[in-house]
């Protein structure tokens, strides 16, 4: 088993100090590649003897036999398309993978995220006064799919993905107004530029994206659940499912603190929608 597969398998078996490490690993596998213990130490608020206890738990001989075996692990499967697919994969093969690693990511994230950050971001968004959704290239379909949930809910939203329109809408912002920004790596600098933006004129910024990224560093609420997926060498998947199950997370979220008065809202859209629809057909008639 590859070494951020192993890290990802026993998360829930590290001590508290230990998981630590394996979050902010798995969140930037390539920066701890190339970080000395002490950069790692401090990235995950430990010390560097909690480092060392980590890899040996891992089975190596101490941090630098675990940078190794670590960025080995990282180029496999076929590169610009995903880590779980080999080249000589047929349909049944590829199939597999694609539906087995989303699944083993999704189960990964669930255990991971704070759900008091969940708690506090649905607090956040049900007092906004208008909330907008940023991403850009594939986190900017989930930036839509946000736009589409958040739409019922009766309260002014937006969605751009257009850097340009994007800091015309924080320079339009202000107090009361939430940001949302999506972003898989967190290092995207027109982002983190969006983020900076948006908090010197007053808006919440809630993030997206990995702990300890520099996205992260410029918002007011991190939401991470970091996926072993380097976009930067293979296309992303599991990633861009994970942020989507996210926004479904913060959108039940709101549902549910509005109270059931909301829920009849909800239902009078659905009503009113019904008739752009065929009716469904009764598969079981003759």
């Amino acid at each position: 088993m590859k070494t951020l597969e192993l890290i990802q398998k026993n998360l829930g078996s590290f001590s508290k100090s230990e998981r630590k490490v394996a979050e902010v690993i798995i969140a930037s596998p390539e920066v701890a590649i190339h970080s000395s213990i002490a950069t790692l130490a401090k990235m995950a608020e430990v010390s560097e003897p909690t480092v060392n206890r980590f890899c040996r738990r891992l089975d190596t001989k101490g941090f630098p036999d675990f940078k190794l075996l670590l960025a080995q692990s990282l180029v496999v499967g076929t590169p610009y398309v995903n880590r779980h697919v080999n080249q000589d994969d047929g349909p049944e093969a590829y199939n597999a993978k694609i539906f087995e690693s989303t699944i083993a990511c999704l189960d990964s994230a669930k255990n991971m995220i704070d759900t008091a950050v969940i708690k506090r971001a649905v607090e956040v968004l049900t007092r906004a006064d208008k909330i907008a959704f940023f991403g850009l290239g594939a986190s900017s379909a989930v930036a839509h799919d946000a736009l589409n949930k958040f739409i019922r809910f009766n309260i002014p939203v937006s969605c751009f993905d257009d850097i340009v329109m994007q800091k015309m809408s924080c320079i339009n912002s202000r107090k009361g107004d939430v940001i949302v920004l999506i972003s898989h790596t967190g290092r995207t600098k027109a982002l983190v530029e969006v983020a900076q933006l948006a908090r010197e004129n007053n808006a919440f910024v809630i993030a997206l994206t990995p702990n300890h990224s520099p996205l992260a560093e410029k918002s007011n609420l991190v939401l991470s659940a970091s996926v072993p997926e380097d976009t930067d060498i293979y296309m992303p998947m599991a990633s861009r499912i994970v942020q989507m199950v996210i926004i479904d997370v913060l959108a039940t979220g709101f549902t549910l603190r509005r109270g059931p008065k909301f829920i009849e809202h909800l239902k009078r859209i659905k009503t009113e929608i019904k008739d752009s629809r065929f009716d469904k057909v009764d598969l079981n008639e003759d």
